[in-house]
């Protein structure tokens, strides 16, 4: 199967509502007595999680404020998965980016697809001045084990304001 990544622009950005986001998430992190354990939840996310609007408004966001929205096209066009980074740099004592969304369709999960959208980011974070490429990773086991398997680490600085949007994620970092 052939991929090609392309640069998205704001008119492409409604075709992720072709993509099936869904997943099921048999364990999840979450905070148990002061400490992260992995909790079994069984949970069916049916679609986006928090909603199409939000993720296609994040995307065009990203876009006009002159991101990095890269997507992955199958060999008839279809799109199969994006990830989005903002060009804002952050952070106190490291220079961060934001990884802001990463999905790929549920028929082409585990096939390598995420990880050349995250190596082709990893690129254009340096070009936006970052060190590291900053995550808040959705707290389902596979989500998790997917960017530990790429050699995130927990971020060495917490983001108030992301941790305070859901405190569920992970805070990661991918070094660039």
């Amino acid at each position: 199967m052939k991929i090609n990544y392309l640069e998205l622009q704001v008119e492409d950005a409604i075709k992720i509502k072709e993509m099936d986001a869904s997943q099921f998430v048999g364990r999840a992190w979450r905070e148990v007595n002061g400490e992260r354990r992995l909790v079994e939840i069984n949970y069916q996310d049916p679609t986006w999680p928090n909603g199409f609007e939000h993720h296609y408004g994040n995307l065009v966001k990203t876009i006009d404020n002159k991101g990095l929205a890269l997507g992955a096209f199958d060999e008839i066009g279809k799109l199969v998965g994006f990830i989005t980074v903002n060009a804002e740099v952050f952070g106190k004592k490291i220079k961060y980016v934001l990884l802001d969304q990463l999905f790929i369709t549920l028929e082409h999960r585990g096939k390598g697809i995420g990880k050349e959208l995250i190596k082709r980011a990893a690129v254009s974070s340096k070009a936006f001045g970052a060190e590291k490429m900053f995550i808040c990773a959705g707290s389902a086991e596979e989500t998790v084990a997917f960017y530990r398997a790429m050699g995130c680490e927990m971020a060495e600085e917490i983001n108030e304001s992301l941790y305070n949007e859901d405190p569920r994620d992970l805070q990661m970092e991918y070094t660039i």
